[in-house]
């Protein structure tokens, strides 16, 4: 007897090339009803192929799809349309990495939530809404009402998650396909979350397919994995199985590439100071109607850089950390206090490397457009620097001629700190650099900062959610909330004798 989902020798060649590409090799999957499967792997192993054939959301005409796909019985490769639509947010729902651009931008959130419903039921518009607030209240948002009248951009990324988890659990589905649902979160909400999938788990009995590259994550909540490479599953098992005897020497590596916070020692670094913020203040104003409204986003703040360190800064979405970066780059001007800065050419790197690349630019002309601004060195002199710092962070000169699209996700951040470093400065804001990167990419990443700060001696402000990452990389954290140092510290202050409550917190969301 089958049980919820039956997936066999499931085969996925793209044709919208010259040559066909197949990116999806022999897949299987059974899934019983309330389950909870981890699919891991790094980006183009084949997860989110696989998990977008289940549900249905492949095109049928430039791609072909070989094997079986069984969901109670019937089959989602071949089933005629209509069928496949009556599935398809009813018996099947998805949920995305990025709820801000699955969530339509022009319409509240109610009526985006009730979607379902008008289409999948014949139910009237007061019993859909009573559904719908139903929906909110049961993924734990406040204040269901004020939600339910929103618009997306009106909501944090946590609560569009939620949002995105209530629509599509109103019509009480079987299954749940979560591709990369707490990417983008901070710690705190992702841990959120993940308790939030769990009660739906437990109460609903929906079965869950868990798709992430954060395998602390898939540890708390999924009870077996399914590790992909190239296409292929190379390795299935229990939770217990594969984190603590993994067989398969990829499987090994993903493990080890997961931080660990053990075995660091603090340094103490009397190094001359780098950089200053004393008092800052900044606020934004922002016009709702007639009336127009200030939030102070940073009250306050004071630290110091000091030369040759790493500093790490933690804190939830919202908190100032971005802000705080901006001013030390003199992006914002501070309402009150001073930025003192020892060096000019302070440099940032930014989350989404992709996002920070000109897409119609090549690599090389990205890299030398900061020297061709603020510099007189000759074509052949920018060039000659171009190609020492793609050297420097592990890539051949012929990257240069490549276009940021041609590239994948861990060469672009390589490329974004290497056009930091051609202006040769003293100190690089890394604003949540590897957070939108595999396990394994992230670690080659930190490593490489790491060799850059000990061979060059560049300070780095490093901003991250990830506490994990954070013990790695720093020798002294600030702890931010609502704008506010609320705590200073060595690492082992910080995660070992943490004082505040929001650090104590943040460390308990992390399982620390």
């Amino acid at each position: 007897m089958e049980g919820l989902l039956h997936v066999e020798d499931l085969n996925i060649e793209f044709h919208d090339h010259i040559v066909p590409e197949t990116v999806v090799y022999d897949f299987d999957l059974d899934m019983k009803e309330g389950e909870i499967v981890g699919l891991v792997g790094e980006s183009g192993s084949g997860k989110s192929m696989s998990a977008l054939a289940i549900a249905g959301l492949l095109s049928r005409h430039d791609m072909k799809k070989r094997g079986v796909i069984r969901f109670e019985g019937k089959s989602i490769l071949d089933c005629p349309r209509e069928e496949l639509r009556q599935l398809q947010g009813d018996e099947i729902c998805i949920i995305f990495q990025e709820p801000l651009t699955s969530l339509n931008p022009v319409k509240k959130i109610g009526w985006q939530v009730e979607e379902s419903l008008r289409i999948h039921t014949d139910l009237p518009p007061e019993i859909r809404k009573q559904k719908a607030l139903e929906a909110l209240k049961e993924v734990e948002l406040d204040d269901p009402q004020r939600v339910y009248d929103s618009y997306p951009h009106e909501l944090s990324g946590g609560m569009r998650q939620r949002v995105m988890i209530a629509a599509a659990m109103v019509g009480n589905p079987k299954l749940l396909i979560a591709d990369e649902p707490t990417t983008a979160l901070d710690v705190t909400v992702q841990s959120q979350i993940v308790e939030l999938l769990k009660k739906i788990n437990k109460e609903k009995k929906t079965a869950i397919l868990f798709i992430s590259h954060d395998l602390s994550l898939v540890g708390q909540l999924c009870q077996r994995v399914l590790v992909m490479k190239n296409g292929y599953v190379v390795e299935e098992g229990t939770v217990e199985e594969i984190f603590d005897h993994p067989k398969e020497s990829y499987t090994q590596k993903l493990i080890s590439a997961i931080p660990k916070c053990e075995g660091a020692q603090d340094t103490v670094k009397n190094n001359p100071v780098l950089a200053e913020v004393e008092d800052v203040c900044v606020s934004f104003t922002k016009r709702k109607g007639l009336k127009k409204e200030t939030k102070e986003v940073l009250k306050h703040v004071s630290l110091q850089i000091n030369e040759g360190e790493i500093l790490g800064l933690v804190g939830e979405s919202g908190c100032g950390k971005s802000t705080l970066a901006k001013t030390i780059i003199g992006l914002l001007k501070p309402q009150s206090g001073r930025v003192n800065t020892k060096y000019p050419n302070t440099q940032m790197i930014f989350q989404d490397p992709y996002g920070s690349l000109n897409p119609t630019k090549t690599v090389g002309f990205i890299m030398e457009e900061p020297l061709k601004n603020l510099t007189e060195m000759s074509e052949q002199e920018r060039r000659a620097l171009a190609e020492e710092m793609i050297t420097r962070v592990g890539l051949d000169p012929m990257y240069l001629s490549r276009y940021p699209s041609e590239l994948s996700g861990g060469q672009r951040q390589r490329v974004c700190i290497a056009t930091a470093l051609m202006l040769k400065p003293k100190l690089i804001i890394a604003d949540e650099p590897v957070s939108a990167l595999d396990v394994t990419i992230q670690a080659e990443v930190l490593k490489l900062m790491s060799d850059l700060h000990n061979e060059l001696g560049i300070s780095f402000l490093f901003i991250s959610h990830d506490l994990r990452v954070v013990y790695k990389m720093c020798d002294r954290i600030l702890v931010m909330k609502s704008g506010e140092i609320v705590e200073e510290g060595n690492r082992s202050d910080i995660y070992e004798h943490p004082k505040h409550t929001y650090t104590k917190e943040l460390l308990k969301s992390a399982g620390l």
